[in-house]
């Protein structure tokens, strides 16, 4: 069994448009961003062996907001880039009630059986409430990176300031002397 790091995208991977409190997706490939050090902590948590897998819940399609090839670009973007093995994206709403839409696990429950990963030997780090409970469901161990945004906050195993932090913990976790020469 393999293990992965679930990472959300908007706000974990790239930079979110803060509005009134709120995260929102960037409308064009233009806006989309990455964060700083999100490369270099993806490439570090590669070399350890994990499976990167983002999980992103994407409903602005299915409102009619934003275009499907939009985010199929910018999904385009990270894969050839090498930013992650794979994509899981939810576009429904929640009144769609449907299990793949974060805070409930489907994405990743369904990546764990693509990719052949034990859950409970990884970690899901994202922005939002909805990451922590989806996390948390799979068995997963969570990381919160702690926006201040203005909506309510599951507890996460550890909050962290970005991606990059959660990456070291994650990292120390594997080799807790220090990386092997």
């Amino acid at each position: 069994m393999k293990r992965a790091v679930f990472l959300d995208r908007d706000g974990t991977i790239n930079r979110a448009i803060v509005r009134d409190g709120k995260p929102y997706p960037p409308a064009t490939l233009e806006e989309f961003e990455l964060l700083p050090g999100t490369a270099k902590t993806i490439a570090a948590l590669h070399e350890a062996g994990f499976l990167i897998i983002v999980v992103t819940n994407q409903p602005d399609v299915a409102t009619g907001v934003q275009r499907k090839e939009v985010v199929e670009s910018m999904h385009e973007t990270l894969l050839t880039s090498g930013i992650c093995d794979d994509i899981m994206v939810c576009y429904h709403t929640d009144a769609d009630q449907c299990e793949c839409r974060k805070p409930k696990p489907g994405m990743l429950i369904e990546a764990a059986s693509q990719w052949q990963i034990d859950l409970t030997q990884s970690f899901m780090v994202g922005d939002r409430w909805r990451d922590v409970a989806a996390g948390k469901a799979a068995g997963c161990f969570t990381y919160l990176i702690d926006s201040e945004y203005r909506e309510r906050h599951d507890e996460p195993d550890v909050k962290v300031s970005s991606l990059e932090e959660a990456g070291i913990l994650i990292l120390q976790e594997i080799y807790p002397g220090g990386e092997p020469d």
